[in-house]
């Protein structure tokens, strides 16, 4: 089949995205129209249908996306040269509620997890090493390197530490995002057995932490204060974790309801391409997963910024708008408090990639939550509560928004790309390209090709594909991530360091 040339996206859009690169002089019909393309114009990149004078919206995706920086003709390539962001500081919200129906029936489809004491689910039987201050790192990671010598990993799925550099020195909302933070990772259902290993003299003192896990797992938690240890800590450690590990590995998969599953929705280096192909199909299955039970969550709120509203209006309740507006203004004004402006957001290798201001990028990334009403907002730390579509407070910077889904109790992260990327933080980060050519280049990155839907297959069908690759990486195949054992943790840190 013959690839479309170019893509109108929604009927009242004043723009049509190239889904592969069209020459100047190249003539399109758009709406019955005749347009000639002024410029060279690059796949994943606007051309302008429509004139518009200085200071008129643009629209994409039925939304303005900024303004005409100069009177524009059709057939104009639509940059960040000529195109300026509508955003500025914080705003005044009403709520609108949106109820739409999602009409997915239930499958009654199941995974293989681990079904832990307390009734939570894990996707993976792995053994950790929590440092609760980086003082320690040292340690953990000699700790973890020989238990994988002696073990072989043989019976668990992996051992890891997760490396960090604070849990002191830090002051008020720091410190208390760092003991969450690590608290949450400590709780994590895909760890069969944790130990948390500590200094002793720390702000984030071992004692207080062990409290602030709650109701626990005394024979799969174990803690270690190594300055409290005569001689060898790492001795001493290697006895815990033998321990622990003869625990974890009679640990069994089995089936468990679909309604279980937490998947967590991220995007980074998006590309044009991002809301036409990944975001909307991770859109899709974040219905379908909502739709049998289960669970997603949306964080990276400033990259919410120009589609605040259509999540706004989604709320099941006027409590929930209200904690979504704060939600958002309180992002806008840690932006405004450090003297940086609120729509400053694009990256380089999203405006080569076709993104031109943060809006574009906005109506893009909020695809990635399809239809579903929000059911529970959470603040930074925060673990879930409830079952449905979930809005997390997190910057959008990659790791540290990850990190904030997986601690808030995600199974998997989706991660939508269109330049690529092959992190991971501390549970399977599957990368979902938004085109072929990054699919193919990148495949030892890639975990599934959402660029399928503009070589001409049917959303349903790509669709169905990608719940059963979830599926069977929450049963246990590995994400690329997992197989190249990139895998690590960034917390938020807003104020100073001692």
């Amino acid at each position: 089949m013959k690839q479309q040339a170019f893509l109108k996206i929604n009927p009242a859009d004043s723009v049509v995205v190239c889904l592969q690169p069209i020459a100047k002089g190249t003539q399109i019909e758009v709406d019955g129209k005749s347009i000639i393309l002024l410029q060279d114009t690059p796949a994943g990149h606007k051309v302008l249908i429509e004139d518009k004078a200085e200071g008129e919206n643009i629209i994409k995706y039925g939304y303005p996306i900024g303004h005409a920086m100069t009177a524009l003709k059709a057939g104009e390539w639509v940059n960040e040269d000529n195109l300026k962001t509508n955003l500025s500081g914080k705003l005044e919200y009403t709520y609108n509620p949106v109820d739409e129906k999602l009409n997915i029936p239930c499958e009654n489809r199941t995974f293989k997890g681990y079904v832990r004491k307390n009734g939570d689910v894990g996707v993976r039987n792995e053994v950790w090493i929590v440092p609760t201050v980086g003082c320690v790192n040292g340690i953990a990671e000699k700790l973890a390197e020989k238990l994988r010598e002696e073990t072989k990993c043989e019976g668990i799925d992996a051992v890891y530490t997760w490396h960090h550099n604070y849990g002191c020195s830090q002051l008020s909302d720091d410190h208390e995002n760092t003991r969450k933070v690590l608290r949450d990772l400590v709780l994590h259902p895909n760890a069969g057995a944790v130990l948390v290993l500590s200094l002793g003299c720390e702000n984030n003192q071992p004692k207080d932490f062990m409290e602030m896990l709650g109701d626990y797992d005394k024979d799969r938690i174990k803690l270690l204060v190594t300055q409290d240890v005569d001689g060898d800590e790492v001795e001493a450690g290697m006895e815990i974790l033998r321990d622990l590990y003869k625990i974890a590995k009679e640990d069994k998969r089995e089936d468990v309801p679909v309604s279980k599953l937490r998947i967590g929705l991220k995007c980074g280096g998006s590309d044009g391409f991002s809301g036409i192909t990944a975001n909307p199909l991770v859109g899709e299955l974040s219905d379908w997963l909502v739709a049998q039970g289960g669970t997603s969550i949306l964080t990276e709120v400033p990259e919410m910024f120009g589609a605040e509203t259509i999540l706004m209006n989604r709320c099941e309740t006027k409590e929930l708008f209200e904690d979504t507006v704060k939600l958002v203004n309180d992002f806008k004004e840690y932006f405004l408090s450090h003297g940086e402006p609120v729509g400053e957001n694009p990256s380089p290798g999203n405006k080569k990639g076709g993104i031109s201001t943060l809006e574009d990028k906005a109506l893009g990334c909020t695809q990635k939550c399809g239809r579903a009403p929000v059911s529970g907002v959470l603040g930074y730390g925060d673990r879930l509560q409830v079952n449905g579509l979930n809005l997390l407070s997190a910057p959008g910077n990659d790791l540290v928004a990850s990190t904030a889904l997986a601690s808030a109790g995600c199974h998997i992260v989706l991660f939508t790309t269109g330049r690529g990327t092959p992190f991971g933080t501390f549970v399977p980060t599957m990368k979902v390209a938004t085109n072929p050519t990054l699919a193919s280049r990148k495949s030892n990155w890639i975990d599934f090709n959402a660029g399928q839907l503009i070589e001409g297959k049917d959303m349903l069908t790509v669709r169905n594909e990608f719940i059963d690759k979830v599926l069977a990486v929450a049963s246990g195949e590995p994400a690329r991530n997992e197989i190249n054992g990139y895998r690590e943790i960034s917390i938020f840190k807003n104020g100073v360091t001692l």
